[in-house]
């Protein structure tokens, strides 16, 4: 027999050739060393046998509702949630038999504890439809196993991590606890814990058996209405353009027959770019090889809970008697052409990939050294450049759904985003916020680029087991979109955030240019790894969960723009003009705010879903009429606004809007000029003598007020100047045309040299803005909060008789008082808080904070979070003023004081220009 650790010596010594660069497709296979059998753990899979029908097992309907294709984990949760929801007359479509693709060899690991407060709740529906509502529904047992998880700590850093998801598990009330070595060795007498810091355990963790979901799941969708239907592969999406020039979904071919649609679901895993071509849908994945070996039997293991060993990248199934194995390294094997004909199946297990588990598995638990390997299992997975999975209405076609790309996570996110999906059909909006699972988070530019594709995806694969620290940046795929400054702003030390393919400014390193290089896939492939990388030795300083080493620098940025003047380059900010007969009626529509004042205003609104929710923050201004002035102004007989919006999120801006004015009928034009324009913002008491010198107009209270701007000449240029601020300062944007950006920047820079005047990053604005009580989108707002939660119902024209879109649950929700709203809370001590961290009233969990910072100017750390009344309740302001208010750090509690508005300038003199 062979055993693991043999099979790590075998592999070590022999004399390796190297891995082919990058492109590889098939694996030299090693596996007839240690062991020759490749097969799945699981008593029972879904296989189809030899010599059965090849046909559809059910007849096509003529028409459905929605057409699901794909019956892997996803494609199951969805027309289960589908049916559940009422859409009953749903078909789902499987090529082969349910589970084929890879949901049939996955590992089936559930732990319900991640740093994401909503992926802890699709955690917790998967976990309750699996556990609970599919046995009630059906009488059948789904397969699931409660053995519970336990996270390994190497280090104090990853303690530290465990110890965040811990305290974010105790507002969901999900039981964990950290565990000392000796605690560990207790309860899994098998490890070796003389290298552990210690371990997070979580009781109700658990797996799942891929046969028994999916079979119960399509039972449950088949009893209320829904079709499953086997052997029936799709070879074509017809796609019609309405009258407005709308791509819509028509209906799904098949080799068997058409079923006329107006609604797909691409759940078809590695397959699913091909099907996205079938209807002109760009699906950004990549497949590659994922891999586990399964041991013989182990005496002792039986009931251990299963392990994740973060630090040495590997996992521990328990497999009934046996564990097992498998992770992920920094060398995966691309599967480039992808195969229509691979179901059931399995590659051979290249173990010069897969040692390194090993290695780590046998550290971990020493007997497995001895221990035979039954069996291999190496199958395709779907990868994406973030490691989340693409979900929603893919922005080409309307009707073309989204639920592909899971990242081996397929299993365990499923309920949850299959709940989530199916909201999503039925109502055109997720229930929760989904928008770091929606296609529209990626610019399309970015989305049928191979190498972005090719190399985010693997340094996701590669990192996917590494600590999530709050100011990580990506090295893969870097410089893809940059602005007019970036070179200049480079050879003054900028360190910049990738935001939207975008090279944005993060902050300015006093030690010279730390420029980002080509991705070097971490030596993986025989690339040569980069050598005397500043900007990431810069990065790694970062890797702290206490205040990080360049916090100085940071605050230094900071007071110079609250005393001085300081420069921001925003120009990664989408830049849009609405235009066309219908312009007017789209404002009124789209925004919250009322943004039809008279030309030169500039407003600050948000853009709602149907339900009320927040899809966007943005400053709209009215312009004139007239001639086209591109690209500062576009030519125009009626309304023109201008849109400024984040840049992070300009292509769900973008998408959200086009869909509203496709859904209303409005004749309307959406353009896009975020490339043609630059932007900088001039911030801080001094910015007006600075701009003074450089702009050919009054800058004064009375000329030039808040909220409004106008066509100045900057240095002979020409430039839109707004005074607006998102630091709470007086201040200026200028938005230039792209050849203007340069003359302009250095204007202002000489303008401001006897002022002190200085380069600032988004580091510093994050700090600025939560300082002043100003809101980030997805952060402390988003689709799931309304304005009136928020804090931003000044935003909304209720007063008026003016519709827009959500009004009617924001008067509903008004009148029936707020179940939960936004609070700022800040603490004496100077502890490092980055969000997730628990808020507690009175001893009980209320809520968790969204978004934290450290505000230099009030010298405080300052968090914003959402809470509820544990009743039930109204969240009153008396409920606030009443309450006594902890944080909970890593369980680390610390007093907090509860704020109903902002604790620096209150009375917004300092935007007025007014400086006491």
């Amino acid at each position: 027999m062979a055993f693991l650790g043999s099979a790590v010596r075998r592999v070590v010594s022999a004399v390796r050739p190297p891995l082919s660069p990058l492109s590889r497709t098939t694996a030299r296979s090693y596996s007839s060393e240690p062991t020759s059998e490749k097969s799945v753990p699981y008593e029972k899979t879904l296989k189809q046998e030899v010599g059965k029908s090849s046909g559809p097992t059910k007849p096509l309907p003529k028409s459905a509702e929605a057409v699901v294709i794909g019956g892997g984990s996803l494609g199951c949760q969805t027309i289960y949630h589908l049916a559940k929801m009422g859409m009953t007359n749903v078909v789902l479509l499987e090529r082969d038999r349910l589970t084929a693709g890879t949901t049939w060899h996955t590992a089936g690991l559930l732990w319900q504890l991640r740093p994401s407060d909503v992926e802890v709740e699709l955690l917790a529906h998967t976990r309750n439809v699996i556990s609970k509502d599919l046995e009630e529904e059906t009488g059948l047992h789904t397969g699931w196993i409660e053995n519970g998880g336990l996270f390994i700590a190497s280090n104090k850093q990853r303690l530290d991590e465990y110890k965040r998801l811990m305290s974010l598990g105790n507002v969901y009330g999900i039981e964990s606890h950290v565990l000392s070595p000796a605690e560990t060795k207790d309860l899994y007498p098998l490890m070796n814990v003389d290298d552990l810091y210690g371990t997070l355990y979580v009781p109700k963790d658990g797996t799942m058996d891929p046969a028994g979901t999916c079979t119960t799941l399509s039972r449950a969708a088949t009893a209320r209405g829904a079709t499953v239907i086997e052997n029936c592969p799709v070879s074509g999406i017809q796609v019609r353009t309405d009258d407005l020039g709308v791509k819509r979904v028509k209906a799904v071919e098949t080799p068997h027959g058409t079923i006329e649609t107006s609604c797909v679901v691409n759940c078809a895993g590695v397959w699913a770019p091909k099907l996205g071509e079938m209807a002109g849908v760009k699906v950004p994945l990549v497949a590659m090889h994922h891999a586990y070996v399964v041991t013989e039997r182990i005496e002792g293991i039986q009931n251990m809970p299963n392990v994740r060993d973060h630090d040495a990248s590997v996992y521990l199934r328990l497999q009934g008697d046996a564990l097992s194995v498998g992770g992920y390294e920094q060398n995966p094997v691309f599967w480039d052409e992808v195969s229509d004909n691979f179901a059931f199946s399995l590659f051979d297990l290249d173990w010069d990939v897969f040692t390194q588990h090993i290695e780590g598995a046998i550290n971990r638990v020493p007997v497995l050294e001895q221990t035979g390997i039954k069996s291999t299992v190496c199958g395709p997975e779907s990868f994406t450049a973030d490691h989340k999975p693409l979900m929603g209405e893919a922005p080409e076609v309307r009707g073309f759904f989204l639920g592909c790309g899971f990242n081996s996570a397929g299993m365990m996110l499923g309920g949850g985003c299959g709940r989530e999906l199916a909201h999503w059909i039925i109502h055109g909006r997720p229930e929760k916020d989904m928008y770091g699972y929606d296609i529209r988070r990626f610019h399309n530019s970015l989305t049928d680029n191979p190498k972005w594709i090719r190399e985010r995806s693997h340094e996701s694969y590669a990192k996917n087991y590494s600590v999530v620290f709050p100011f990580d940046e990506p090295l893969a795929s870097r410089n893809m979109r940059k602005d007019p400054f970036h070179q200049v702003l480079t050879e003054q030390g900028c360190v910049f955030q990738e935001r939207h393919g975008w090279e944005r400014p993060g902050w300015f390193n006093k030690d010279g240019a730390a420029p980002v290089k080509d991705y070097d896939y971490y030596g993986a492939y025989d690339v040569k790894k980069n050598e005397n990388y500043k900007y990431n030795e810069l990065l790694s300083k970062e890797y702290t969960f206490d205040f990080p080493p360049h916090h100085e620098v940071i605050k230094s940025e900071c007071l110079t723009c609250r005393s001085g003047v300081a420069v921001f380059d925003m120009s990664y900010f989408g830049k849009f003009y609405l235009t066309g007969p219908d312009a007017k009626k789209a404002a009124d529509w789209l925004f919250t705010a009322d943004v039809n004042k008279k030309s030169g205003s500039t407003v600050y609104t948000c853009m709602l879903n149907k339900g009320g929710g927040t899809e966007a923050d943005l400053t709209v201004s009215r312009l004139e009429p007239g001639a086209a002035n591109m690209p500062l102004a576009p030519q125009s007989n009626g309304d023109v606004y201008y849109l400024a919006i984040g840049g992070g999120v300009a292509e769900h801006n973008w998408n959200h809007i086009r869909t509203v004015l496709q859904d209303e009928g409005f004749n309307c034009q959406l353009t896009d000029h975020s490339e043609d324009m630059g932007m900088i913002s001039i911030q801080g008491p001094k910015s007006r003598e600075v701009l003074q010198e450089v702009l050919d107009a009054d800058l004064s209270n009375e000329a030039f007020p808040f909220s409004t701007h106008k066509v100045v000449s900057a240095a002979g240029h020409q430039v839109r100047a707004m005074r607006l601020s998102f630091v709470g300062e007086l201040g200026w944007e200028l938005h230039i045309p792209k050849d203007s950006c340069l003359p302009v920047y250095h204007a202002v820079m000489a303008a401001g040299a006897k002022h002190g005047i200085i380069n600032s990053g988004y580091r510093a604005i994050d700090s600025l803005s939560i300082e002043k009580g100003y809101r980030h989108w997805h952060a402390d707002l988003r689709p799931d909060d309304t304005p009136l939660e928020s804090g931003l119902g000044f935003t909304c024209k209720m007063k008026s008789s003016i519709p827009f879109q959500g009004r009617d649950r924001l008067e509903k929700q008004k009148e029936e008082g707020l179940r939960r709203r936004i609070v700022c809370f800040t603490i004496d001590e100077k502890v490092s808080m980055f969000g997730l961290e628990a808020v507690h009233r009175n001893g009980t969990p209320v809520g968790h904070l969204r978004r934290s910072d450290y505000g230099f100017f009030i010298d405080k750390t300052i968090g914003y979070g959402y809470i509820r009344n544990p009743d039930g309740g109204v969240v009153s302001a008396d409920f606030i003023k009443s309450g006594e208010f902890t944080l909970e750090k890593m369980g680390v509690t610390y007093k907090a004081k509860a704020h109903l508005k902002s604790p620096f300038d209150p009375q917004n003199k300092r935007i007025k220009g007014i400086y006491d």
